[in-house]
């Protein structure tokens, strides 16, 4: 029994260990201005902590129900990003605490986010989901939509939202070129937004593009968050 539990805690070890490592060679990858967020999405309560404890506060979840049980169970100093798609009826119960919701992808979403941080007298702050892969399972707006409803009046007058960019999938393809065309898309967007919708927007920093497959790529595009998990995680 002493064996078992002695290898037991060596493999513990050897996994917290790992997690370290490679968490400081993804944040070397993306240098200092690309910020790392963790998914962590199927991941274990020790699996997070130990990136917790390698110095990682930024966090991810795709569904609400696992959000809410992670910000229950793990250390009130996470930044929780809510990075899937996002239903309205399940937005008062995330409000409340989570960070920054990357998937808002329509204005009905946007509306409702900012009637329940009205509730609790909070700005929450959210990014546009654009819609630019080859793939019809993705959510998000077209390029034209985003223009269409930052210039709406109904999206003019939400004072409780904060809109600070935008986020972005990528296809599931091992053609490199088709990804950094689509990154590239969204980053002249980016870019346009900065310059006409955006421009009195001080808040509007944040290009939400990659993940564990296509991060480098997308840094390259000038990505300022990158969603990781596998690469934290397995290696």
């Amino acid at each position: 029994m002493v064996i078992l539990r002695s290898n037991k805690v060596t493999t513990n070890l050897q996994q917290m260990n790992g997690i370290a490592q490679r968490l400081d060679r993804i944040k070397t990858e993306l240098g200092p201005h690309t910020q790392l967020i963790v998914v962590s999405k199927y991941r274990s309560i020790p699996e997070i902590s130990a990136a917790y404890e390698a110095g990682q506060r930024a966090f991810a979840e795709n569904r609400v129900q696992p959000l809410m049980e992670r910000y229950e169970a793990l250390p009130n100093d996470i930044q929780w990003h809510l990075i899937g798609h996002l239903q309205t009826n399940k937005v008062k119960y995330i409000v409340p605490f989570v960070q920054l919701i990357h998937s808002v992808d329509s204005l009905k979403l946007l509306q409702e986010i900012n009637k329940q941080a009205a509730k609790i007298n909070k700005v929450q702050d959210v990014l546009l989901q654009v819609f630019v892969a080859q793939e019809e399972t993705k959510f998000g707006l077209a390029p034209a939509e985003v223009k269409e409803l930052l210039e709406s009046p109904e999206c003019k007058e939400l004072s409780n939202v904060r809109i600070c960019g935008l986020m972005a999938m990528g296809s599931n393809t091992p053609d490199k070129a088709q990804i950094q065309a689509e990154f590239q898309q969204v980053a002249n967007l980016f870019t346009e937004l900065k310059k006409s919708s955006m421009r009195d927007n001080a808040a509007f920093t944040e290009l939400s593009i990659g993940m564990s497959g296509d991060y480098p790529i997308a840094v390259a595009c000038g990505s300022t968050m990158v969603r990781v998990g596998s690469k934290v995680f397995e290696g």
